[in-house]
């Protein structure tokens, strides 16, 4: 009696451990924000199309080991066959059909669904209304805890984010050392973040809720605990939530980022009141420390031919990596007769070719 209770509370608890594993699974399949229920919609439909084939494959070979088992005298025996049009026509021709059906719902859904492409759309119902501005989320991947800049009210978090439901997001997403993988499992899937450069992801949620945010590539000894909260709210909610990050009173500054960017595990909650002005745009350029030449105002030196020994003056310069000192060269629009001018200043008249 008291082994099979045993056996039973064994099995009822295998039983939980299944039902509980399956949470995750059943959120990626319907998830509360739009891109991610897309991209739920998916992998459905690419399992069901290839569950077209496998489906009748497997009732296929149960029925044909039942005819033709060695008792049924009366299944039909025809040892020279060897050809059969109709068949050969089924088998090629209908993987053929769902794989030019894959590569056409891929195609599209790749487009669609381009992490870069702003949203067109809230949910199924609702397009984005006309004059709606996403938020604007500057996320930052460090070893090994997650800060979250939010340009347009001029506040930070580290390891807690929050966004009205229903209106876009835009997050803009590095790294400090290495790359790393931002993923709400909720919101939209995952994208990388490397230092250096600056990855952009559109989403929206739907419903209100507190949803797990984790980095999804591993980046070192404290990638388990590299964890972070991702709020849904109302508007009114979202707005005290941005309020009670003004009220801590600590400020985000240079030497207050540096110090945070040191390596360290199981960060609690942070506010910050206020940011320093181009924080963001520093941590890409890897200049925050201000004895570090931008990486844009390097390669914008680069794109005009560089300076030779003279630009080792250049690199003396105060302005090294402080972008209050001076306006940021856009490496995108280099050009000697464009960089020529902005650099002049620097050293003492760089001439076009």
């Amino acid at each position: 009696m008291t082994r099979s209770r045993s056996i039973l509370r064994i099995a009822a608890a295998l039983g939980l451990a299944a039902l509980l594993s399956g949470c995750n699974s059943l959120l990626l399949l319907s998830p509360p924000g739009d891109v991610a229920a897309q991209q739920g919609n998916l992998i459905v439909v690419a399992t069901v199309l290839m569950l077209i084939v496998i489906v009748p494959v497997i009732i296929l070979t149960f029925v044909f080991a039942w005819r033709y088992r060695a008792s049924n005298r009366k299944a039909k025996y025809t040892p020279d066959w060897d050809h059969s049009t109709q068949l050969e026509l089924v088998i090629w021709g209908v993987p053929l059909l769902i794989i030019i059906a894959l590569g056409a719902i891929t195609w599209i859904s790749t487009h669609l669904l381009d992490p870069y492409r702003p949203l067109e759309r809230l949910d199924a119902n609702r397009a984005v209304p006309e004059g709606v501005e996403p938020l604007e989320i500057q996320v930052v991947a460090l070893d090994w805890k997650w800060l979250f800049i939010y340009p347009e009210y001029g506040v930070a978090v580290v390891n807690e984010a929050a966004a009205p439901v229903d209106r876009p997001i835009r997050f803009s997403i590095t790294a400090s050392s290495v790359m790393n993988a931002f993923y709400v499992p909720a919101l939209a899937g995952m994208i990388y973040g490397m230092p250096g450069m600056e990855s952009t992801l559109h989403a929206v949620m739907n419903k209100p809720g507190d949803y797990a945010g984790f980095s999804s590539n591993y980046s070192g000894a404290g990638f388990s605990h590299m964890r972070f909260r991702f709020h849904g709210m109302a508007d009114a909610d979202f707005d005290g939530w941005i309020e009670r990050a003004r009220n801590s009173g600590q400020a985000l500054t240079r030497n207050e980022y540096l110090a945070l960017e040191k390596p360290s595990q199981r960060e609690p909650v942070r506010y910050y009141a206020n940011v320093e002005d181009g924080m963001f745009d520093m941590v890409v350029n890897r200049c925050v420390d201000i004895d570090r030449l931008c990486m844009d105002q390097m390669m914008a030196l680069d794109s005009a031919g560089g300076m030779g020994l003279r630009g080792l003056d250049a690199l003396a310069v105060p302005r090294q990596g402080d972008a209050r000192n001076g306006p940021y060269i856009s490496a995108g629009v280099c050009t000697v007769e464009t960089v020529a001018p902005l650099l002049s200043s620097v050293v003492g008249g760089l001439q076009a070719p």
